[in-house]
């Protein structure tokens, strides 16, 4: 896909093509939904033998791909394309083995994404920390991702 495409994708074509994408479909990560309005994205993995670690509990490359795009992508498509949004920087902190199936819910709630366009209109760079837990299936976290997004009005 070109990137002129992706702004056309609705949450049901991007859902689709994620679940399908060789990378995530290797990793058993499966995007459960994404919200109409982009304000919101369920994904989930089913832990076994060919992504788990060592030890036989999610390998933390996986847990770490499968938040990787979303807090870049729910923001971009809710401010559109005049502006430049990007990973800046992210990290993982490991709490406990994932085991089942693990699960992490991405948001990106509007009223935040109109405060990163005010801080960002006329060009001004905006770095600002999300953070992302992913949760065991007792609901009960097994890593905490933050990621920090680069936001700019383009010129």
């Amino acid at each position: 896909m070109n990137p002129a495409e992706q702004w056309d994708l609705d949450p049901v074509a991007m859902r689709e093509q994620l679940n399908a994408w060789p990378t995530f479909a290797a990793q058993r990560i499966v995007v459960e939904e994404i919200a109409a309005d982009w304000s919101r994205v369920v994904v989930s993995m089913r832990v076994g033998s060919d992504n788990a670690n060592y030890f036989g509990t999610a390998f933390g490359g996986s847990m770490f791909a499968m938040v990787d795009p979303f807090v870049v992508v729910l923001a971009a498509k809710q401010l559109g394309p005049s502006y430049a949004v990007w990973d800046q920087a992210a990290e993982i902190d490991f709490l406990r083995p994932g085991t089942g199936t693990v699960t992490a819910v991405v948001g990106m709630p509007a009223e935040v994404v109109g405060s990163l366009a005010d801080e960002a209109r006329g060009g001004t760079k905006v770095l600002r920390w999300f953070e992302v837990p992913v949760l065991g299936e007792d609901g009960a976290p097994v890593a905490v991702q933050r990621r920090r997004l680069y936001v700019r009005e383009r010129r």
